[in-house]
């Protein structure tokens, strides 16, 4: 696989699955825009990525729940590089409870960053996506299919993911933009630290 020129966007990129991603992808000679709120995390796996090609990514510190960095995130890409080819929406959190242990703090936390934020970066993202015929992966999770009274608000934000790349697919599929999802189980946590 080549990314050459490609412009990939990643959110959830300091840590996990996000990072592993990351890495993986400048191997290919993408140019990165990666996303997190932990900076030196962030920092850190932009050194790996540096190490990979030589393509300097360019590292944005947001918060995707709130709706200026969300633009931002965009404005910034768009401007560093030009434009934006690949979506990868992969941040997310887990919090535990059901609803005997739970409340609705926990389930808007949980929807506001793996639901919300998703669909307000998508939507913001799009114009450009069509522009250079690009596509969407987002991030889900076996739980999306898989219930558990351990972490309801998760699995709900997971099946509206799955149910939202559907309908996302749908609607960008005639200007020629694709949308699919991903679901991995549990992985090994790798930890990076600067090189």
């Amino acid at each position: 696989m080549d990314f050459q020129d490609k412009v990939v966007l990643i959110t959830g990129a300091s840590s996990g699955i996000g990072a592993a991603t990351a890495i993986y992808i400048s191997k290919q000679s993408a140019k990165l825009a990666l996303v997190g709120r932990k900076a030196n995390n962030l920092k850190a796996i932009g050194v790996y990525c540096l190490k990979s090609k030589g393509i300097q990514p360019l590292t944005i510190t947001a918060d995707l729940t709130e709706e200026a960095d969300v633009e931002r995130i965009v404005k910034e890409t768009i401007d560093h590089f030009g434009r934006l080819d690949v979506l990868i929406n992969n941040a997310g959190i887990v919090l535990m409870g059901g609803l005997k242990n739970s409340n609705m703090e926990i389930y808007d936390k949980v929807m506001a960053t793996n639901m919300r934020s998703v669909y307000h970066l998508t939507m913001v993202a799009t114009p450009h996506l069509i522009e250079s015929k690009g596509c969407v992966v987002n991030v889900s999770s076996v739980s999306s299919t898989m219930p558990s009274s351990m972490s309801i608000a998760y699995n709900i934000s997971k099946a509206a993911l799955d149910h939202f790349t559907k309908c996302a697919a749908l609607e960008l599929a005639p200007d020629g933009v694709r949308v699919n999802s991903v679901n991995p189980g549990f992985v090994k946590i790798q930890t990076y630290t600067k090189m």
